[in-house]
């Protein structure tokens, strides 16, 4: 590769991490030809990109982001290394889950991920990331946690064939009575 190239290369990957709040590191350097072609189509058909990259320029190119990946790149960018760019961040932690299951190609290897600055190192922090609520998750929780004492005041209103607003009835009608 020459130097233009990897300046290129650096440029475009650069751009990735711009673009994308979230990414993941694997190493399907054990996979076979034909197992790695299998794995590009489920993340392709996920919704997911996945390119393999040398690790100098994987490195080179989070120098450019305004994030210290310092630690991360020592742990983390070792061998080979493909890069899976998502807008969501557990997505691809179930994505690998499911792929290593349904297929039983377990081979591939969870290496660590960036996920809102945080992150997420070693195949044992796979289950972590996948467990993750995405945002819409997460608003969708906390809509529900909103609505849910309105729904039990109403409820209890409505309960009791409406001996509760009855009461409450009785009680503005005394009022009225008394003035």
């Amino acid at each position: 590769m020459t130097k233009e190239e990897k300046t290129v290369a650096i440029s475009n990957l650069s751009k990735k991490f711009a673009e994308f709040e979230h990414f993941y590191v694997t190493d399907s350097s054990a996979l076979t030809v034909e197992q790695i072609n299998k794995f590009r189509k489920f993340c392709f058909s996920k919704g997911v990109e996945y390119h393999v990259y040398k690790n100098t320029l994987i490195a080179k190119a989070l120098e450019t982001t305004n994030i210290d990946y310092t630690e991360f790149n020592k742990s983390v960018l070792k061998g080979a290394s493909g890069l899976i760019f998502t807008s969501v961040g557990n997505m691809p932690g179930k994505l690998l889950k499911e792929f290593k299951t349904t297929t039983s190609i377990d081979k591939i290897v969870f290496k660590g991920a960036s996920i809102d600055s945080s992150f997420f190192i070693g195949e044992k922090a796979l289950d972590q990331v996948a467990s993750l609520k995405s945002k819409n998750e997460l608003i969708g929780d906390i809509l529900g946690l909103l609505q849910s004492p309105a729904k039990n005041v109403i409820s209890a209103l409505m309960s009791g064939e409406n001996k509760l607003a009855g009461i409450v009835k009785a009680i503005a009608d005394k009022k009225e009575s008394e003035s």
